[in-house]
């Protein structure tokens, strides 16, 4: 029963997530919330791990949430779930396209969607620069049953610091060729040596 579910879910969050990988972040949170399958300190590390290894962000998440969930079937059925969508969209539109492509209406709709991924997208955006630069939680340790002190930081320093001095030197024209994978492990080193 739990394949199932997995297969739904997933099947969800491809079916809607327009825009494809960073879309995804939004259904995957709600997801995260209403399953907890996982938390939202699971999903930046997934986002982190998906954005530095080969494949989709999305197809990297759903197979990294089915193997936890269900082993190595899940693994298979979640992905399957979050691709099955796109495929069958795709196979619609080659087969219609050629003979709608002239439509104003298709035109229309193809516009409208354009704002709409785009929306996803920026979401997705906020959502991980909150999650890699704002503390998770808002509440200090208990004082007296009941009661917590206000956390006085919001924002965790050391990673906006990572952030800036990373974005300062892909912009520099030195470094401008050099791989992103070279930037990618150099901030896994400096995450482990400063452990943020």
């Amino acid at each position: 029963m739990i394949y199932l579910r997995l297969f739904w879910e997933f099947f969800q969050v491809g079916l809607f997530s327009v825009g494809g990988g960073l879309a995804t972040l939004p259904f995957l949170t709600d997801l995260g919330a209403r399953t907890g399958w996982f938390t939202a300190a699971d999903l930046a590390n997934m986002v982190a791990i998906s954005e530095s290894t080969p494949g989709p962000l999305g197809v990297n998440m759903a197979t990294y949430v089915g193997f936890h969930i269900g082993g190595v079937p899940g693994g298979i059925i979640a992905p399957l779930g979050l691709v099955c969508p796109s495929i069958v969209v795709i196979l619609i539109i080659a087969r219609f396209l050629q003979r709608f492509r002239q439509s104003r209406g298709v035109d229309a709709v193809f516009y409208g969607l354009r704002p709409a991924s785009t929306g996803l997208i920026a979401a997705a955006l906020l959502q991980v620069c909150a999650m890699s630069l704002m503390f998770h939680t808002v509440a200090g340790p208990e004082t007296a049953p009941g009661q917590t002190v206000p956390k006085t930081e919001l924002f965790y320093w050391p990673a906006i610091a990572l952030a800036a001095v990373v974005f300062l030197l892909l912009n520099w024209k030195p470094l401008k060729k050099v791989h992103p994978i070279v930037f990618i492990a150099a901030s896994a080193v400096a995450g482990v040596v400063f452990q943020m």
